[in-house]
């Protein structure tokens, strides 16, 4: 089955510690679902560009997508 990352764009000198912020708030969402979530973590891409993610089953894409509005999404294949 082929997984989703659900990513979170945060650009700007405080782009690390909003991203870091990020994820925190989504882990507690996680934690309240039933839905299978692989990881949540962020990514530096450079100084002033970060990524928050969460990589989900491609089934709950549809819902995460309307509950999280995230900002764009990559498949893994797995």
């Amino acid at each position: 089955m082929r997984k989703l990352k659900l990513i979170w764009d945060f650009r700007g000198p405080e782009a690390l510690k909003t991203a870091e912020h990020h994820v925190i708030h989504l882990k507690e969402y996680s934690e309240r679902q039933s839905n299978n979530v692989y990881a949540i973590d962020h990514e530096v891409i450079n100084e002033v560009h970060v990524i928050a993610f969460m990589i989900i089953d491609e089934e709950d894409k549809i819902y995460f997508r309307d509950s999280l509005k995230p900002h764009r999404g990559e498949w893994i294949e797995s």
